[in-house]
């Protein structure tokens, strides 16, 4: 073989030289269509999350012993309430979670010991673990107005809630939907009644 053929490629040099160059193509093809799926997965996750079922983190001790501090729950959004609903609404540029007392054109009343009566039933709130009046400056009995939603804490002692001016009653506008599951922690998953 003379000194010119040398300097020359082989075919199998070639072909072994053009597979590496489409691995390369094949590589940055797939990279690309797998990072641009990801993309659009991820940005479908955030728009269901945010316009559907947000995920809110527990903070404070005002709704225990049903949900703990920094417990994630998931809401969904809806616009009608029942007696009994967690939900998260905005206060203060905050969102916080309470339990739906009343709604709309009942009237709640409150004795001392913190027993609490909505149209002159007595509720039954199994998810309380202890009565109190806790900070009360509305005058009892109490009318909730249209559109409006009374809620309370479940740990009443501590709460600041409807039972307080400052907080009032939620308008159903400031509603960031009703907290149906709970995500963490690992232990306590599951939906919530």
């Amino acid at each position: 073989m003379s000194e010119a053929d040398k300097s020359f490629p082989t075919a199998a040099q070639l072909d072994g030289e053009l597979k590496r160059v489409k691995n390369r193509r094949e590589f940055w093809r797939l990279l690309y269509s797998t990072v641009a799926s990801l993309v659009v997965v991820a940005a479908l996750a955030v728009l269901v999350s945010t316009l559907f079922l947000p995920v809110l983190r527990v903070t404070g001790t005002s709704m225990t012993p049903t949900l703990e501090n920094d417990q994630l729950v998931v809401c969904r959004k809806t616009g009608s309430f029942e007696q009994g609903d967690i939900i998260a609404f905005y206060y203060n540029n905050k969102i916080l979670l309470k339990r739906v007392i009343a709604v709309a054109g009942d009237v709640v009343d409150i004795d001392a010991d913190g027993t609490v009566y909505v149209n002159d039933e007595k509720l039954d709130e199994p998810y309380v673990d202890e009565l109190a009046f806790g900070e009360c400056d509305i005058e009892l009995p109490y009318q909730v107005p249209d559109e409006r939603v009374f809620v309370m804490g479940d740990h009443r002692e501590t709460s600041i809630d409807s039972r307080n001016t400052s907080i009032g009653c939620v308008s159903e506008e400031s509603v960031v939907g009703r907290v149906v599951f709970r995500v963490s922690p690992f232990k306590d998953i599951g939906f919530l009644d």
